[in-house]
């Protein structure tokens, strides 16, 4: 074989091959086309002939049959070649989407290469943890800051707001009553420090409650 061919020849690629074998077929339906033409000349000359000159006539009819025969041939030929285009054509088509399934294996496989299950769920628990932790605060952030009590302190601020309210009518009706006449008036500096004691336990209470005053 090497003596006979010398060097080896390349393989040729799917496409060059169905490249060559288009190009014999072309030439095969050329030559069948010129076959068909014959058959029909020699059918014409022996129809003319066949009662003029009979060896005319039977010279026309070998060389149509003949001519049908390679036509015959030729037919066979050419579906096989065409079935041998179509095969190539499938196999090569096969052959490409095997390629684009096997870079998207590989894609995959480089995607999951650094992924299991564990890490999965690993990052799943800290993503829900961190979901969780992002609700508790805004959870407390919505919740209402009234000079350092919560809403649920409001019970506590309205009853202060109450006794503010009852010591200042106390105040405002005590300095609006007349001097009793023959009642003795006691000096200022000997009346009990009521108010001023008052205050100071309001002021303490609005301390601990941590209330400006």
């Amino acid at each position: 074989m090497w003596l006979l061919w010398g060097k080896k020849q390349p393989k040729s690629t799917p496409k060059d091959a169905i490249i060559t074998l288009r190009e014999n077929l072309r030439v095969l339906e050329k030559r069948e086309a010129h076959l068909e033409e014959r058959i029909s000349r020699e059918a014409k000359i022996a129809a003319e002939n066949a009662t003029k000159n009979r060896s005319v006539a039977l010279a026309a009819l070998k060389r149509k049959k003949l001519a049908e025969s390679q036509l015959e041939q030729m037919n066979g030929t050419r579906m096989t070649l065409e079935t041998q285009i179509s095969a190539i054509e499938t196999a090569n088509v096969n052959l490409e989407t095997m390629k684009a399934m096997r870079q998207g294996a590989d894609a995959m496989k480089y995607i999951h290469k650094d992924m299991n299950i564990d890490k999965v769920d690993q990052t799943m628990d800290e993503i829900r943890e961190q979901m969780d932790l992002a609700n508790e605060v805004s959870v407390a952030i919505s919740q209402p800051e009234i000079m350092g009590m919560t809403a649920d302190d409001s019970d506590i601020l309205a009853e202060l707001e109450l006794l503010e309210q009852e010591q200042l009518d106390k105040q405002i009706l005590s300095a609006a009553k007349p001097p009793t006449t023959g009642v003795k008036v006691t000096p200022a500096k000997e009346l009990p420090a009521v108010d001023e004691e008052e205050d100071a336990e309001l002021a303490e209470l609005r301390e601990s409650m941590g209330i400006a005053n």
